[in-house]
C-alpha cells in the first residue's frame, strides 16, 4: 500500500541486512565510519559506479558494482531487532531503523544527528514523483558544505541546486547553476555533530537545503535524481574526517608534476592566429626577456582548425608547420605544452565517417550517430563506454600528440550536452540511455587520456579535465571553468574554490584575470594575481576578442611589480610540491577554509589555508588599501610574510596592502616554508 510500506527481513549477515516490501529491496551495509544504504526496484537495472574506488583497488573500465565491498572495511555491529525496528551502533553513533517506510535515525549524545523525514522519505512506488527521492530532517541553522564547484556562499544552507554539468562560459560566480562538475556529496553540520552524504549516481537531479517546504512535514532537505534506484553513503565523523573519508572512498588525488605549480600561459588568441607557431615561440622568448619563469602553456584548440572548424587530433600545418619542432622548442626552454582535446567530432571531421561506421558514437536505436550543436557545427560525441572507442582515443592521443612530443593532455568541452532520452550508449555491452551517465563520459575520457600517457612511459603526466565527477581527481586535475572578468566575481570565485576544496579536489584553480568579459583593470589584474599565487593552478587564460590576451605583461609599465609576484610564486614552489605530496598521501585538501581547522571561524572568510602552514589573506574589494585579518587561534604566534614581529593567534590585525604590494600572508612564528 502506498505511503505505508512494511519492510520485512530478506537476508542477513554480520555486516549487512536486506529488507523488502512492495517490490523494493532496502539494503544496509555496515562499514567502518560509514553506512551504505541502497534502494533497488525489482526488475530495474542497478547502474555501475566509476566514482567509488577505495585506495588500493582498481575500477574496471565498465565500472564497479555499486554494491561491491571490494576495498571497503566492513564491521559487524551488535544488532537488536524487534517487529518494528532495527537498532545498532556504528562509529559511536546510535541508529534506529523503523521498518515502516524504512525511516533511519542516527543519534549522538548531543541529539539527533541524522534522520529521514517523517511521513515518507523515499520514493517506493511513485508516491513522490519520478525517479529516486530522498528527504532528510533539516535544522534551520545547519551548515552545508561541498557539492563540487557550486556558486554562492561556502555554506549552502537555504539554497537550491541543479545536479548536472554544462558549458557555462561567462558564469556569475555568485549565482549561476549548474556549472562544470556533478558531485552529489555534501557535509552537514548541525547541533548534534557532522555527517556526510554521497549519492552514487550520475543522473540529473536537484538538491534543496531549505527553499522547499511543505506544511504537512517537518523542515527537510530534499534530493531528487532521474535514476530510479538509489545508493548513498552516510559518512560519520568530524567535518575534516568526513572529507578525508570521502576523498579516500573515491580513490584520492593523482600526483601532479612539479612544473605544474609554475605559471602556465594560455589564451585562445595565440592558437587562433594564422601565425600561431610564431606567437607561441614569442611567448617563450617574452617570458625569458621579462624574467618570468614559466612551467608550460595550455595549447587551445585553434591548432586543430580546418577552416573555421575545430577538428580534434588534426594539426593545422599552416599555423604550426611542425608540431614536433614546436614541442622540442618549448621543452628546450624548460616548458611543457598541454594540447586541448575535445570528445565531439564535427560532421566535417576527416575521421567522422570511420568512427560512425565502427559504431563508436553515442547513437539512436537504429545505430545512427546522435548529432548535437557543437562549436559552430553539428557533431557526435565519442562513446567512452565502447571499448573500441577507448582504444581509438588512446591511439589518437599516442600518435597525434605523445609521439610528437606532447606529454600532457587538456580534456575540454566534455560536459556531454545530451538530453534526448532516445540517445543510447554502448554501456560495455549493456546498452543504456546516455543521459543517465552524462558526466561519467568525462571521467572515462580523462582516464583514457591519462592511460595513454602512462602506457607511453610518461611517469607523471599533467592531465586536466574541465568536467568532473567524484573520482575525477584520481585521473585528472581541474579548474573552475570559463569565469567572468569582474571585480565582484573575484571574491565569489574564491568561495567557489573553497567549495571545490570541500568536495575532495586537491589540484585546481581559476583562469586568473577572468576568461570572458572585458579586459581586467590594472587593479583587478593585480588583485587576482595576488590571490592566484596561493592557489595550486597558477594559469592566466582568456578569450577577449578585440582585446589583448591576459598575459603577465598586460600592463608593461608595471612589470617590476609583476616580477615580484612571480618571484614569490617561484619561492613557494618547493612548499607547494611538498604539500601536494601530503595531500595525495593523506587524502587532505591542498587549499581550504580556515574553519576546517578552527570550527568557529567564519566559513565565508576571505582568508584560507594554503597547505598545512601558510595562511593567505587576499584583498577582494575594489579600491581597498589594506586587509583586516582575524588570526586563527590554533597557532599561538604568527609572522607576517615570515618575518618581523610575531602576532598572537586570535588577534585582529590590519595590514596595509596596495594592489602593487606583495600579498598578505602569515606563517606560524619560527617555521620556514623551504
Amino acid at each position: 500500500m502506498k505511503f505505508d510500506h512494511r519492510f520485512v527481513l530478506k537476508t542477513a549477515a554480520s555486516s549487512h541486512r536486506e529488507y523488502t516490501a512492495d517490490g523494493v529491496t532496502m539494503r544496509l551495509d555496515f562499514l567502518r565510519h560509514m553506512l551504505r544504504v541502497s534502494l533497488r526496484h525489482e526488475g530495474t537495472r542497478l547502474l555501475p559506479t566509476w566514482s567509488v574506488c577505495p585506495k588500493g583497488t582498481e575500477c574496471p573500465w565498465e565500472g564497479r558494482d555499486k554494491l561491491s565491498l571490494d576495498g571497503l572495511e566492513t564491521v559487524s555491529p551488535k544488532l537488536r531487532e524487534d517487529s518494528e525496528s532495527l537498532f545498532f551502533s556504528l562509529a559511536g553513533v546510535e541508529f534506529t531503523v523503523e521498518k515502516r517506510n524504512f525511516r533511519i535515525t542516527a543519534r549522538t549524545e548531543q541529539g539527533i544527528l541524522y534522520r529521514d523525514r517523517d511521513g515518507l522519505a523515499y520514493n517506493f512506488q511513485g508516491e513522490l514523483g519520478d525517479g529516486s527521492v530522498h528527504y532528510t530532517r533539516r535544522e534551520p541553522e545547519q551548515r552545508i558544505f561541498g557539492l563540487g564547484d557550486k556558486c554562492g556562499p561556502v555554506n549552502k544552507n537555504g539554497m537550491h541546486f541543479v545536479l548536472g554539468a554544462g558549458d557555462s562560459m561567462g558564469f556569475r560566480a555568485e549565482s549561476s547553476d549548474p556549472l562544470y562538475k556533478q558531485v552529489p556529496f555534501y557535509i552537514c553540520e548541525n547541533s548534534a555533530g557532522s555527517y556526510g552524504l554521497y549519492y552514487d549516481t550520475y543522473s540529473q537531479g536537484s538538491m534543496d537545503f531549505g527553499r522547499e517546504h511543505d506544511n504537512y512535514f517537518e523542515p527537510f532537505n530534499s534530493t531528487r535524481f532521474e535514476e530510479e534506484n538509489l545508493v548513498f553513503y552516510l559518512i560519520l565523523g568530524t567535518t575534516p574526517e568526513i572529507l578525508q573519508r570521502f576523498t579516500a572512498l573515491c580513490g584520492g588525488n593523482a600526483p601532479v608534476p612539479d612544473w605544474a605549480f609554475r605559471y602556465c600561459g594560455s589564451t585562445m588568441e595565440y592558437t587562433d592566429a594564422p601565425d600561431s607557431d610564431k606567437r607561441l615561440r614569442d611567448f617563450v622568448r617574452r617570458c625569458e626577456t621579462e624574467g618570468i619563469r614559466a612551467g608550460g602553456f595550455y595549447l587551445s584548440s585553434g591548432y586543430t582548425q580546418i577552416g573555421d572548424r575545430r577538428c580534434v587530433f588534426h594539426w593545422n600545418r599552416d599555423k604550426i608547420p611542425s608540431p614536433e619542432d614546436l614541442a622540442t622548442f618549448f621543452r628546450s626552454h624548460g616548458l611543457e605544452l598541454l594540447p586541448n582535446v575535445k570528445p565531439a567530432f564535427l560532421t566535417e571531421h576527416p575521421l567522422y565517417n570511420r568512427i560512425a561506421e565502427e559504431g563508436w558514437f553515442l547513437h539512436y536505436a537504429d545505430g545512427q550517430p546522435a548529432r548535437f550543436p557543437f562549436w559552430g557545427g553539428m557533431a557526435s560525441y565519442l562513446d567512452f563506454t565502447h571499448p573500441g572507442a577507448i582504444a581509438f582515443w588512446k591511439a589518437c592521443v599516442r600518435e597525434q600528440l605523445i609521439d610528437k612530443g606532447y606529454r600532457n593532455i587538456w580534456n575540454d568541452n566534455n560536459e556531454y550536452d545530451v538530453w534526448d532520452r532516445e540517445v543510447l550508449a554502448h554501456g560495455f555491452g549493456q546498452e543504456l540511455p546516455a543521459r543517465l551517465i552524462r558526466p561519467a563520459f568525462s571521467f572515462l575520457m580523462a582516464r583514457a587520456s591519462r592511460e595513454a600517457c602512462l602506457e607511453a612511459g610518461i611517469k607523471t603526466p599533467m592531465n586536466v579535465s574541465r568536467c568532473g565527477i567524484a573520482g575525477t581527481q584520481r585521473v585528472a586535475s581541474t579548474w573552475t571553468g570559463d569565469n567572468l572578468t569582474d571585480f565582484r566575481d573575484l571574491r565569489w570565485n574564491h568561495r567557489q574554490a573553497m567549495t571545490l576544496s570541500l568536495s575532495g579536489f586537491g589540484f585546481f584553480g581559476q583562469d586568473i584575470g577572468g576568461f570572458s568579459g572585458p579586459r581586467p583593470s590594472e587593479e583587478l589584474f593585480f588583485r587576482w594575481l595576488q590571490y592566484g599565487l596561493f592557489t595550486p593552478r597558477f594559469v592566466l587564460h582568456s578569450w577577449k576578442p578585440g582585446e589583448a590576451a591576459t598575459m603577465p605583461w598586460l600592463y608593461p609599465e608595471r612589470m617590476d611589480a609583476v616580477r615580484r609576484l612571480f618571484d614569490l610564486r617561484e619561492r613557494l614552489l618547493p612548499y607547494f610540491s611538498r604539500e601536494m605530496e601530503r595531500c595525495v598521501r593523506e587524502d587532505q585538501p591542498l587549499i581550504y577554509p580556515v574553519f576546517l581547522r578552527q570550527p568557529d571561524y567564519d566559513s565565508e572568510s576571505d582568508c584560507f589555508f594554503c597547505g598545512d602552514t601558510l595562511l593567505a589573506c587576499p584583498v577582494f574589494d575594489e579600491g581597498a588599501s589594506s586587509v583586516t585579518v582575524e588570526l586563527p587561534r590554533i597557532v599561538a604566534l604568527w609572522q607576517l610574510r615570515g618575518e618581523g614581529k610575531a602576532l598572537p593567534g586570535g588577534s585582529r590585525v590590519t595590514v596595509p596592502c596596495s594592489y602593487l604590494d606583495e600579498p598578505v600572508w602569515f606563517i606560524p612564528d619560527g617555521t620556514e616554508l623551504s
